[in-house]
């Protein structure tokens, strides 16, 4: 299993960037798919971004692709959420998870079993 803490959320203008930070506990880090999630108000928890155990293969949501980029450092035992170009339709409070990766990708909330307990994201325009 794996604890998850996020951080790095704010307020930001749109147009503007942040840097998300989820970090893992344990020494099995590397074994995990890991994952961002965002839930606005009123809407259900949905996918922005995936990434494998290595690190070599990224996913992203078509809301956000070109605009977010996921990355992890195995050593430090964290992942990463860089956010650019930010717009009022990102706000929302992030969630880091991870899932198995011997489950295989899943875009699903419903499919990782572990979570952090999120962070707030919110962008002014």
């Amino acid at each position: 299993q794996v604890q998850l803490v996020e951080s790095g959320g704010g307020l930001v203008q749109a147009g503007g960037s942040l840097r998300l930070s989820c970090a893992a506990s344990g020494r099995t880090f590397s074994s995990y798919y890991m994952g961002w999630f965002r839930q606005a108000p009123g809407k259900e928890r949905e996918f922005v971004a995936l990434i494998n155990r290595s690190g070599g293969s990224t996913y992203y949501a078509d809301s956000v692709q070109g605009r977010f980029t996921i990355s992890r450092d195995n050593a430090k035992n964290t992942v990463y959420l860089q956010m650019n170009s930010l717009k009022t339709a990102d706000t929302a409070v992030y969630y880091c998870a991870a899932r198995a990766g011997y489950y295989g990708i899943s875009y699903s909330p419903k499919e990782y079993a572990y979570w952090g307990q999120g962070t707030q994201v919110t962008v002014s325009s």
